[in-house]
């Protein structure tokens, strides 16, 4: 019995079109459901059943996830976007537009069939639909994992018609849409292919084809064993020191004085204290990302072990700014950002609660318990005005935003400090989520912000936290934040 479907504008021809396409989407579907498909029958069925309400992509968003691998963390995340998107879609608008009776099971042997049948109209397969959206949103971000999910997302949107529930034109229309919504997400969120390329300068450095002159130090705390032994099966030659956080500013000191390459391993204030000893000793710096944010790193364009062997074997690197604050006797560098107000805060309450329940929930922790908190606005003259700041934030180079995609760098060589500063008022949090929100605005009368080269803020009280790069210290009076332009050759894999 061939189906009906209800559609309300009828050109000329309608029905004889409609009729054929109908007969021969049914005539496939008695193909496929009298075929033998050997060794099929337990593995379809149970495919298609761990398939319902998205489980099997989540678990596999999951496992991706676990790699620690960076690419595939936001495969993971495009996937899973893209299944959301994609899903209420069908279920909003898909299966209400066209209301399509399920194939009848006449044919299809009892073995196949699943034992709860679905009760939702057939048009178009909601599986399908959340197979490649998932497995299309996986393959935009890195294809590799995308050519490994694909099979699985093929053989799910195969079980819906091998099982008798769809059509195989439900099937087919169910990918279409959702690797549509696969491509809808990435054109709000772009891919890291689809940004600007960071405008580095070229900087000459030795290649070391198999490690001989790097010595990398790599600090415990962050987990990064299983990422320096693999760097060292691909350079064989190379030097490593593994050491506890309070000993690493020592042991990158010891390093530096035979490496030709001063490697490190760790989050993004280790690698602040290895670019420090690095400028001191005039070498070059490799940086291995093994912390839970590694923004300086990833803003570099270096996310693992593969790209970072490849810029070594090759002597390909570039020239980088370092940002540098100093207030009295005290002075530092930054790679990613120095701040004054409630961040310096949620810095040590973070640290105060990471040990116990790891960095991400930490992170969450530490912003509703300063958030919540009776705080009172930093007094401080900024541009020979006084201003009561929430927040004074100074990026060593431009943060940018593109679509609802995270800010980063494209270019660390810019030779620009990215000042943002949140006004004291009433309300702090819902000042900082919408500095937080809006982004670079430069007129606002809670928040804005401006680009400059060298920065002087004085009248800081005694005592008063700066956080840099994930450290905090103390200042008091004047501070000054400048730019050292293209101080620090750093090791990176060409685009």
């Amino acid at each position: 019995m061939t189906p009906d479907v209800d559609l309300t504008v009828r050109p000329p021809g309608h029905h004889i079109l409609r009729d054929k396409f109908l007969a021969a989407d049914s005539r496939l579907f008695e193909a496929v459901a009298t075929r033998h498909w050997p060794g099929a029958h337990p593995f379809l069925p149970r495919l298609s059943r761990a398939a319902n309400h998205g489980v099997l992509w989540f678990a596999t968003a999951a496992a991706l996830a676990a790699t620690r691998s960076p690419r595939a963390r936001r495969a993971a995340a495009r996937g899973i976007a893209s299944l959301a998107v994609a899903s209420a879609t069908i279920n909003t608008l898909g299966k209400r537009t066209v209301r399509r009776p399920r194939p009848l099971l006449d044919n299809v042997p009892l073995v196949r069939q699943l034992k709860r049948q679905p009760i939702t109209t057939s048009f178009p397969s909601g599986h399908s639909a959340s197979a490649a959206a998932f497995a299309t949103g996986v393959a935009l971000e890195s294809r590799g994992w995308g050519a490994a999910i694909a099979p699985l997302a093929a053989a799910v949107a195969l079980s819906r018609v091998y099982t008798g529930v769809h059509f195989p034109s439900d099937v087919v229309v169910g990918a279409a849409l959702g690797a549509g919504a696969a491509y809808a997400v990435r054109g709000l969120v772009p891919t890291r292919d689809q940004l600007p390329f960071p405008g580095h300068p070229h900087a000459d450095a030795p290649a070391l084809p198999d490690g001989d002159g790097l010595v990398v130090v790599a600090n415990t705390a962050a987990g990064t064993a299983d990422r320096v032994r693999v760097l060292t099966d691909f350079l064989p030659r190379t030097e490593t020191v593994e050491c506890e956080p309070e000993d690493v500013r020592a042991e990158l000191e010891k390093a530096a004085t035979r490496a030709r390459v001063l490697g490190v391993c760790g989050g993004d204030g280790t690698v602040n204290t290895a670019a420090e000893v690095a400028l001191r000793h005039g070498i070059p710096l490799a940086v291995l990302p093994g912390g839970t944010l590694n923004h300086f790193a990833q803003d570099l364009g270096v996310e693992d072990v593969l790209g970072l062997t490849r810029a070594l074997r090759q002597g390909e690197a570039v020239r980088v700014d370092v940002g540098h604050f100093a207030s009295g006797d005290t002075e530092g560098h930054f790679l990613n950002t120095c701040s004054l107000g409630v961040y310096p805060e949620l810095v040590r309450e973070r640290e105060r609660w990471e040990r116990k329940f790891g960095a991400w929930p930490a992170g969450v922790l530490a912003a509703l318990r300063v958030l919540r908190a009776d705080h009172h606005p930093l007094q401080a003259r900024f541009q020979e005005r006084s201003h009561p700041l929430w927040l004074l934030f100074a990026g060593n180079g431009t943060y940018h935003r593109l679509g609802l995609s995270p800010a980063r760098r494209y270019d660390l060589a810019d030779g620009l400090l990215d000042v943002r500063v949140v006004h004291g008022g009433r309300r702090p949090a819902l000042r900082l989520l919408a500095a937080a929100v809006a982004g670079p605005l430069t007129r606002s009368p809670a928040h804005k912000a401006v680009h400059v080269r060298r920065l002087r803020v004085t009248g800081i009280a005694p005592g008063t936290p700066l956080a840099y790069d994930g450290e905090v210290t103390r200042v008091a009076g004047d501070l000054t934040l400048r730019k050292l332009p293209e101080a620090l050759t750093v090791y990176r894999p060409r685009h």
